[in-house]
């Protein structure tokens, strides 16, 4: 069968390969799920492994497949699987555990581990290909109504970890009822996070370098958000314009806009750090007031990397519910489809060069 694969540490080294089809045997436990893949989801993760920036092939091969937004439907499960069968549709879990306490309690995105497993990430092969084979604890149901946004269920999954984690953080305070987000970028995680955060009654400042009117901007008042360009307010003006920001979710990959969010955030404030950045950039930066703040405001800043499969399944409920509160608007996202893995090389044109893409996604294969 067909995959889409990298050579790590390559630069540029995407090619279309021959795999062999897995089976519900490959897992001796008899507890194998085979899954035909329909769509996948792509982003700055898979272009920055082709570039040779991070990931690392399985143990025994050459190549990584990549590609780690998986959306599909069963189609074999092994004798001791209850939790799937044959046609339900599914997503798949990034993260596999390794050997720490938290790996082996299920929240093994908090692995203390040197060495992580991420499916088309690290060291195990990803779903840019016809069929994978995992088990059922790892492979979360996708309600049939959502089968036309079910390759979103990943970057929602890591939404929904920052925010609840926020939140969790915060019953510290036995009471805390934020009223104002900010949501720092306006990309398919930024949107997702204006979602959630709407649908728990938060009002939502989203701030991203470019000038309205355009397609991001849209979505973003369509569900009763303000969308603001940092070309025309900073952070700062617009908290004290709109603010003060209860919590704060930043993904934008620009780490400067950290400190200056640290400075802004509301006494007793969250702020949730999801976006990877590579590269050496130092600025300079207030470091006493930041800290002043953080002490005499009992402020919180928190990363947040993956998710597992709590929040997965929370995101199938916050998508269910986007589609009863806001019809239609989840599909907007969809916005560059690539027919094909033997397209793989316009997968990659559109995540490099299309700078009006919010996802581009592969169709794999037809239900």
């Amino acid at each position: 069968m067909k995959a889409v694969a990298v050579f790590p540490g390559k630069a540029g080294s995407i090619h279309l390969t021959e795999v062999q089809k897995p089976s519900v045997q490959d897992i001796p436990s008899g507890r194998g799920v085979l899954v035909k893949v329909l769509r996948v989801g792509v982003d700055g993760t898979d272009k920055e492994i082709n570039a040779a920036e991070y990931g690392q092939a399985p143990p025994g091969a050459d190549f990584l497949i990549i590609g780690h937004e998986s959306f599909g439907q069963v189609e074999a499960v092994g004798p001791k699987v209850t939790e799937v069968k044959p046609g339900d549709y599914v997503a798949a879990t990034v993260r596999r555990p390794g050997s720490s306490i938290y790996d082996q309690i299920g929240t093994y995105d908090m692995t203390t581990d040197d060495t992580y497993f991420e499916r088309g990430i690290n060291l195990r092969h990803g779903f840019l290909t016809e069929y994978y084979v995992d088990e059922p604890e790892y492979i979360v149901r996708v309600p049939e109504g959502l089968k036309h946004v079910g390759v979103l269920m990943e970057p929602t999954s890591v939404v929904e970890k920052g925010i609840v984690q926020a939140y969790e953080i915060q019953r510290r305070m036995r009471v805390w009822q934020p009223r104002r987000a900010a949501v720092l970028g306006a990309s398919t995680l930024g949107l997702l996070a204006t979602l959630v955060l709407r649908l728990r009654g938060l009002e939502v400042v989203v701030m991203a370098r470019t000038r309205p009117p355009f397609l991001n901007s849209h979505l973003i008042e369509q569900i009763g958000a303000r969308y603001v360009s940092t070309q025309d307010l900073t952070l700062t003006q617009a908290s004290d314009q709109f603010g003060p920001f209860d919590l704060m979710l930043e993904g934008t990959g620009f780490s400067p806009l950290v400190f200056e969010a640290m400075e802004v955030l509301a006494k007793n404030g969250v702020l949730v750090l999801v976006s990877v950045t590579g590269g050496n950039r130092t600025v300079d930066v207030p470091a006493d007031k930041i800290n002043l703040g953080f002490v005499l405001g009992n402020k919180v800043a928190v990363g947040s990397v993956n998710a597992n499969r709590e929040y997965f399944e929370l995101g199938a409920k916050d998508l269910s519910q986007a589609e009863l509160q806001y019809p239609g608007w989840l599909s907007k996202f969809l916005t560059h489809p690539v027919k094909g893995l033997e397209n793989y090389q316009e997968m990659m044109r559109l995540l490099t060069e299309e700078k009006n893409a919010i996802k581009v996604f592969v169709t794999v294969a037809k239900e």
